[in-house]
């Protein structure tokens, strides 16, 4: 009786061992996203005149791109793929969402999240969430369902939408973090509430000037898009923003430190309004949007320290891109143009935020995994939709049809062999086809810039445009009519992929 209990003792501490075993297996994996940064803006990537060093380190120890993609042109949409594996297109609602939007990814739905949560994983997100929170009535002093734990994360400590939307505070999984019974927070996007002053009658009250749109609830001395009234206590302040996120991904990993996670890290810079923290201004000589990047990769270091004082760098898979390209006036008076000098946040594209053309979606997109992953630069075309497919099969999960292909191997560095094809979205759902080399936007009518002037070449005009990315990547050379048959080709393999079934 005595040697089977003792039996039964060890094979259960055996198998406790095993199963420990099994969970170390699975590598934690962290995603860091950073908002409206341009192929350009980092060192790894040719920037010169401003400096990156812990991005830089990320392609130094992994994986470099050079043809990385987002989905989307614009914030929303990318991030709707990233955590759903669809192309933003195929839902019409995919757009530029106000704060006070419904959630957009539908609950019954696989996402990125919910395929590591029944992987093991313990889920979260920090940082920017910009899609959709309740049903489309939000009373922001209960609990705000569905949400990102409905989609799949069991921790969230996120901003609504953006930093220059309201409601100006955080949402910490469903709950406004800080808000006080007796100063109920209420938000509109239709009119002011009475008394509350605004940016555009109230000018003197602001630290940074709207250039156009930003001109309503003032907050922290920046006037917002939309209306807001009290929460006061819960607002937040721009110049704390930074290190908020960051000391909030860095509990994260320590409270799941004993177990497998998936960190989804969204920054929130350097997207308007640029209010770097005084650590972290004038150190650039490029204004605040510089100061901002600086500020981004500085607290990428802190988290990548944290990581490795942990002893996690070897069993974690660091994936680093951003959700569109750039822009320099997106709505405030910060000088992002005048002290430009000889940086191109656009890198050798033509374009950026907004836009069709290259430097609307060619991002920068690398990943390391320390002792697994081998340095190098890709050539492969990858996009972020595959993210979903290539994680499912790093865990061995089972997915629906999505527009995500299981790209592992060459996020792994095992294989060069990328997607044959890759649509691109501009503003409006309009799209762009990239095959091989060859780049197709199809004629649209409209102008060249966004009707609320943003200053950018949006692409869509009225002549069908070829070109041939790796010989003239600043697309000015126009090769249409001088391939018809390429055009034909590629527009009939575009329009079956448009076409083409998803569940």
């Amino acid at each position: 009786m005595k040697n089977s209990f003792l039996f039964l003792v060890a094979s259960t501490i055996a198998g406790g061992l095993v199963a420990q075993d099994k969970e170390a297996e699975k590598p934690n994996v962290v995603i860091i996203y950073a908002d409206d940064l341009g192929f350009g803006d980092v060192g790894a990537y040719g920037a010169k005149d401003l400096k990156t060093p812990n991005i830089d380190a990320i392609s130094n120890q992994g994986i470099r791109f050079t043809n990385g993609y987002a989905t989307s042109a614009t914030c929303t949409p990318s991030r709707y793929s990233l955590l759903t594996g669809y192309y933003p297109w195929r839902n019409k609602n995919a757009q530029v969402l106000q704060g006070d939007a419904p959630l957009l990814i539908p609950t019954d739905k696989i996402t990125l999240p919910k395929m590591m949560q029944k992987a093991g994983y313990k889920t979260g997100v920090v940082g920017k969430w910009h899609l959709g929170m309740g049903n489309g009535s939000v009373d922001w002093n209960q609990k705000v369902s569905p949400g990102p734990k409905e989609v799949g994360f069991d921790y969230s400590f996120v901003m609504a939408a953006t930093n220059d939307r309201v409601p100006n505070v955080y949402v910490k999984d469903g709950f406004v973090d800080g808000l006080e019974k007796g100063d109920p927070l209420q938000v509109n996007y239709r009119m002011n509430f009475e008394g509350e002053p605004t940016g555009r009658k109230n000018p003197e009250q602001l630290k940074v000037m709207y250039s156009h749109g930003h001109d309503m609830s003032i907050n922290n001395g920046v006037s917002r898009i939309g209306y807001q009234k009290g929460g006061e206590a819960a607002q937040w302040i721009d110049e704390e923003m930074a290190d908020t996120f960051l000391n909030e991904a860095k509990q994260f990993i320590q409270r799941n430190i004993n177990q497998p996670f998936f960190l989804y890290y969204a920054l929130h810079q350097p997207h308007v309004p640029r209010i770097p923290h005084p650590r972290f201004a004038g150190t650039t000589g490029l204004g605040p949007r510089g100061d901002v990047i600086a500020e981004a990769d500085w607290c990428i270091g802190e988290l990548l320290k944290t990581l490795k004082k942990k002893g996690l760098m070897e069993n974690t898979i660091i994936i680093f891109s951003s959700d569109n390209g750039p822009v320099l006036d997106d709505g405030y008076m910060d000088a992002s143009k005048e002290k430009l000098g000889d940086h191109t946040p656009w890198g050798p594209f033509r374009g950026g935020k907004y836009s069709l053309y290259e430097a609307g979606t060619h991002v920068p997109f690398m990943i390391m995994w320390e002792g697994k992953i081998k340095p190098k630069v890709s050539d492969a075309i990858v996009s972020q939709v595959d993210i979903l497919a290539s994680l499912a099969s790093l865990t061995n999960q089972k997915l629906p049809k999505t527009d995500s292909q299981n790209m592992l191997s060459v996020l792994l560095g095992e294989s060069e062999i990328g997607r044959e094809n890759v649509v691109l979205e501009g503003l409006f759902h309009k799209t762009a086809f990239r095959k091989g080399d060859w780049v197709l936007i199809p004629s649209y009518k409209g102008g060249k810039t966004p009707s609320w002037g943003v200053d950018v070449e949006t692409g869509f005009l009225m002549e069908t445009q070829l070109f041939n990315i790796r010989k003239d990547p600043n697309q000015r050379d126009n090769l249409a009519t001088k391939y018809p048959d390429k055009v034909k080709a590629m527009k009939a393999e575009f329009e079956k992929v448009k076409k083409g079934s998803v569940q």
